[in-house]
């Protein structure tokens, strides 16, 4: 099952503001905690522009730093005030519009 492009960028945001408000990570990292969580159709390439996107709009900022284990630099992003204000509205958002999909669902299984 595929998830139409703009509903997948809406969530894609909001999921990766919430890993990143949780503490300091790099890239890789944010791929492998949204796969470990099963979030949907994510590639490699995905998220990048996402971080891009979430940096130009001030809501995340990046450090350059080297990898604890010796490898190449390393993009840090951590959460600004700004982008912890975006994260509650989104989960306000969220949550009623989960609310209301499970009543919808709910109701048509009670139908049937």
């Amino acid at each position: 099952m595929t998830i139409s492009n703009q509903l997948m960028k809406g969530l894609l945001d909001g999921a990766i503001l919430g890993l990143i408000a949780h503490g300091e990570t790099y890239g890789y990292e944010i791929l492998e905690k949204l796969k470990a969580q099963q979030f949907p159709e994510i590639s490699d390439g995905s998220i990048y522009p996402v971080l891009l996107r979430l940096s130009k709009k001030g809501y995340v900022q990046s450090e350059m730093r080297k990898s604890d284990n010796g490898g190449p630099k390393r993009k840090y992003y951590t959460i600004t005030e700004s982008g912890r204000k975006e994260l509650q509205a989104f989960t306000v958002k969220w949550h009623a519009l989960n609310h209301g999909m499970n009543n919808i669902l709910r109701r048509d299984k009670d139908a049937k």
